[in-house]
Formats: structure tokens, sequence, C-alpha cells
């Protein structure tokens, strides 16, 4: 954590452990699940101090607010004073948690299909 005033987003999840790699982070800002502002960004963007960083992570869309800058990937602990999530961020992040906790559990039939259900299988991909 250095006296940085702009840093690429890519090092800057990297070093805040939001990725274990840079590489994942690069894909990830690829696909569209990283917006500063609301505004989908390149790996080669440069973020500072204050910017709101919204993370899509699965279901849940985290809301990040960058507090410091740092190029190098540190302790988990170093790591959580880089960004404060905002508080609507952490509320709608447990509303979802519970949401998703009450419905069901789907059970998946993981065994090899016998030789009715490769038929089938096959019936379904034809279309008939």
């Amino acid at each position: 954590m250095s006296n940085l005033t702009s840093l690429r987003i890519d090092k800057w999840l990297w070093a805040a452990r939001f990725y274990k790699t840079r590489q994942l982070a690069v894909k990830a800002l690829k696909n569209g699940k990283i917006a500063i502002a609301g505004q989908t960004v390149k790996p080669s963007s440069n973020i500072s101090i204050g910017n709101l960083v919204n993370i899509k992570n699965g279901p849940y869309l985290l809301s990040i607010q960058v507090q410091q800058l740092s190029e190098k990937r540190g302790s988990a602990s170093v790591a959580q004073t880089l960004y404060t999530e905002t508080a609507a961020s952490i509320s709608a992040r447990e509303a979802l948690k519970k949401q998703l906790a009450a419905q069901p559990k789907i059970q998946v039939d993981r065994r090899k299909p016998d030789k009715r259900g490769i038929r089938s299988n096959r019936a379904l991909k034809r279309g008939d």
C-alpha cells in the first residue's frame, strides 16, 4: 500500500483477493462482471480511491468502495483494508442468501443411465 493515485483494475482485484489470479480477474472484466460507477470496463482501466465497484459473483452483486490501492497481494486481513462493502450491498446479499437457503434442494441422479435412459436421452436430443 503505497502512495498510488491510480492502479489497473485487474491488479487491484487480484491484490484485494476477489480473484485468485490476475487472469481470472481479466476474464471477469472481459465478461462484464465488473463495473465501475455502472460502466463496464477493460482490464487496463484505472481505478482510484473512492470509486464504487460493482462485482457480480454468482447470484450475488457486491457494491464495493475502494479505500486503498495496492499492487502487491498480501494476507486476507490486509486485503480487507483495501475496500469496504456498502450497507445496501450487505443487506441485499444477506436477503438473497436467506432466500436461496429457503429454496428446496434439487436432487440430481448421478448414476450412469441404463439402456432405457440412454434411448430416452437420444430421443430428446433428436426431438422425438
